[in-house]
């Protein structure tokens, strides 16, 4: 094919009689090129989303959760948690006892998710409290009078997410006011519970909904608040292969016996990886028109070239070149430019993409979960989408060649 070639790579480069078809020629580059930039740019986008809040929400939460189905949770749990720790593929389990609440500061206040935790357990099971910015989740820690490890507090400890501190206005040290739904009953109806926190630490995970409305306190602490002594309401697990936690999850809810029930972080977040997984679908879709609509640039500049070329294919038949021939010149013709457009594009997508990496784009973490827009090229996609940019290219090539494969040479010639 040397000498279909360069014909196809000559007629490219080839002054026009009609400017319009160099024209319609350029644009069908820039507009290949163009296409497959955007697919790679959202591409890009879409798995660095899928991957970031992944990271994200695995890290800061635990694989597997154990619950007790009735009832207001788990009593007796230290021999439980302790024969489950030993089930196979188990890293490590921590318990947690979670409470819905108001944080008050002044005239401020939010609503919060609070969890009283034991903290050496509850960090080898999610990293939030291995995400503190300010102050130190070592305070959460019992009180050691050899060691010294944590200092001894007069008022209960806790630790809570940036966004909420922004949201009430507290700084390590100041004293919060935390109020449980779960009152007491008095003659005057349900009083609901409050106990006075001191702030010794603040978290910033980059999660939104984390930073905004966690807050982890000793596990003694939120018992006393919800009056519910040596009472958890969940068992939380790390695995050792996070895509295997419903295998495993099945497991510990065997072994724990009947009444309970587990989830694991695939069940709570299917609704959201299944929106980005439809989202990149979508995205890839649209944004192939646009690929579409070069090809149609091509499919026009080479219809306008069989025409402009007319006399030159019946002088080149007249000297013994084939049908085949003449046509595979004009696919190669489409197909360098489909070529050049799609080399073009990868460049300029991948570039882009990795600007977008070392040069965050921020976002609001309110809306987005994240607080800057993420970008994860992969080789595989940019195969992709040269493979469709290269075969949607092809396919609009085939009229106009074979146009040019059924020239007559004496028909065009007659005149000549």
């Amino acid at each position: 094919m040397r000498f279909e070639f360069f014909i196809a790579a000559r007629y490219l480069r080839a002054k026009r009689r009609q400017a319009v078809v160099g024209v319609i020629t350029a644009i069908s580059v820039i507009g290949v090129a163009a296409g497959v930039a955007s697919l790679i740019i959202a591409l890009a986008i879409t798995n660095g989303m899928r991957r970031d809040l992944q990271e994200r929400l695995v890290g800061s939460t635990s694989h597997v959760d154990l619950m007790k189905i009735a009832g207001d949770g788990i009593r007796d749990w230290r021999p439980l948690l302790e024969r489950l720790r030993k089930v196979p593929h188990v890293v490590a389990a921590a318990p947690g006892l979670y409470g819905q609440v108001l944080i008050s500061h002044g005239a401020r206040s939010g609503g919060g998710l609070i969890k009283g935790v034991i903290p050496r357990d509850e960090k080898t099971v999610g990293d939030l409290l291995q995400s503190v910015k300010q102050g130190s989740a070592a305070e959460l820690e019992p009180f050691d009078s050899t060691s010294g490890s944590a200092a001894m507090h007069a008022v209960p400890p806790i630790v809570i997410g940036q966004d909420m501190a922004e949201t009430i206005g507290v700084k390590i040290g100041d004293g919060v006011l935390v109020t449980s739904p779960q009152g007491a009953l008095t003659p005057f109806g349900v009083v609901p519970r409050y106990q006075k926190f001191q702030v010794v630490g603040i978290f910033k995970s980059g999660f939104y909904q984390y930073d905004s409305s966690y807050a982890f306190t000793r596990l003694k602490d939120a018992q006393s608040l919800f009056s519910e002594p040596d009472l958890i309401s969940v068992i939380s697990f790390k695995v050792d292969d996070l895509y295997h936690a419903d295998r495993v999850g099945r497991v510990i809810e065997a072994e724990a016996g009947k009444g309970f029930q587990t989830t694991n972080w695939m069940e709570q977040n299917r609704e959201l990886f299944r929106a980005l997984k439809l989202e990149q679908i979508v995205t890839f879709i649209v944004l192939a028109l646009i690929v579409c609509v070069a090809a149609l640039n091509i499919l026009i500049a080479l219809t306008m070239m069989v025409m402009e070329k007319t006399r030159d294919i019946a002088v080149l038949m007249s000297f013994g070149v084939r049908a085949e021939q003449v046509r595979r010149i004009f696919l190669l013709q489409g197909f360098l430019i489909s070529v050049i457009g799609t080399v073009l594009g990868l460049i300029l997508g991948y570039g882009l993409s990795w600007v977008g990496g070392h040069y965050p784009f921020p976002l609001d973490a309110a809306i987005y979960s994240i607080d800057h827009l993420p970008f994860a090229p992969r080789i595989w996609d940019g195969v992709i989408v040269a493979a469709v940019s290269l075969g949607v290219s092809l396919i609009a090539t085939l009229y106009p060649s074979g146009s040019a494969a059924k020239v007559l040479p004496a028909e065009a010639l007659r005149y000549e």
